[in-house]
């Protein structure tokens, strides 16, 4: 039997709460790789994500600063962290945080020998809430009519264009359908709060959610691609359970839109499937989603394939994953001592 390479991972999205990030499932998915000994640093923002605690999973946690401190800042402290542990691999996994990963790509690899596979900037842009319309025309995808809107004072003109229910939008996360009106300017508020301007006014779409966790090389070839439908969801409309489909058609639209954009990197698209069995794009998230370690039940290890592309190495694309595998979640209470969460608010690792 041949012996894993070891390999450090960076790793950040270790938030598995009730709207979880994808980075405990991605090192789930790295802790059962064929071919890695994966030794994971975790990268935090909060001192209450469970990752840092899950011991098992994460080796060494350490925070960083916040995405809105700028890129600087973050490159003085992964170069303090990379000081220590000689980072080969990292994978950001939250959509904020990856404008400025983005930036740092060539730095990184250039000043301190960490590799990423990412989407490049044009890519991470087109595929914006705001710009979806664009993206549509440009690929041959069907999406919803949408609009971006600054003030409250827009929403009553909305009725011009749209028609109620209609989908209010975050530009990073988020989004709620909107009834009425006065619905409409109370998600607004809320929405806006919590992530700035502007906010995504969407025509809502009549039909069943499926979504895609998929993989491409950056030179137009799908890596791995493995759809699900969701069983269970929150009130904040994330999956809870899910179930994988057997759907050619949307497996069909997946590569086309890998295709034309030469999309290089995980993602996650969002789709609703009409009665008529059309398909209409309503997101694309540019990162693995947080139900991706069912890729991974179903035989496709993407987190994986990411690793070894980032190494530029060759990745043998799959071509059949498992239908009707489950995934469903589950809450856990971790037990930690009060010196652990002292140690990662005070001085910033564990």
């Amino acid at each position: 039997m041949k012996a894993k390479r070891k390999i450090n991972v960076a790793v950040t999205g270790l938030n598995a709460i009730d709207s979880p990030g994808p980075g405990v499932p991605v090192i789930r998915a790295l802790k059962e790789s064929t071919e890695f000994d994966v030794h994971i640093i975790g990268l935090s923002y909060e001192t209450l994500e469970p990752g840092i605690y899950m011991h098992n999973l994460v080796d060494k946690t350490y925070q960083i600063p916040f995405p809105s401190a700028g890129i600087e800042s973050l490159l003085t402290r992964l170069e303090y962290i990379n000081a220590i542990e000689k980072i080969d691999v990292l994978i950001p996994n939250f959509d904020a945080e990856l404008f400025n990963f983005i930036k740092l790509t060539e730095r990184l690899e250039k000043e301190m020998g960490i590799k990423m596979f990412l989407p490049t900037i044009e890519q991470f842009e087109e595929r914006h809430k705001s710009n979806l319309d664009e993206f549509g025309k440009k690929y041959g995808i069907k999406v919803p009519h949408s609009k971006m809107i600054f003030n409250i004072s827009e929403i009553p003109s909305l009725r011009n264009e749209f028609t109620f229910p209609l989908v209010v939008k975050g530009k990073y996360y988020d989004a709620s359908v909107a009834y009425t009106p006065e619905q409409a300017v109370t998600y607004f508020n809320k929405i806006s709060t919590k992530w700035g301007l502007p906010i995504i006014i969407q025509e809502f779409v009549y039909g069943q959610e499926v979504n895609v966790t998929a993989i491409g090389d950056g030179t137009g070839n799908t890596v791995g691609a493995v759809p699900m439908r969701k069983q269970y969801i929150t009130d904040k409309g994330k999956a809870w359970a899910g179930i994988s489909l057997e759907d050619e058609k949307l497996i069909e639209v997946t590569e086309k839109v890998i295709k034309g954009s030469k999309w290089r990197g995980g993602m996650e698209m969002e789709m609703i499937k009409t009665r008529d069995d059309e398909y209409y794009l309503i997101e694309i998230n540019p990162r693995f989603p947080a139900w991706v370690y069912l890729a991974v039940g179903c035989g496709q290890n993407h987190p994986e394939a990411l690793i070894k592309m980032a190494l530029g190495e060759k990745v043998k694309p799959w071509k059949k994953y498992d239908i009707g595998k489950m995934f469903i979640r589950y809450s856990y209470d971790l037990i930690v001592e009060l010196e652990e969460f002292e140690k990662i608010s005070t001085l910033g690792e564990l």
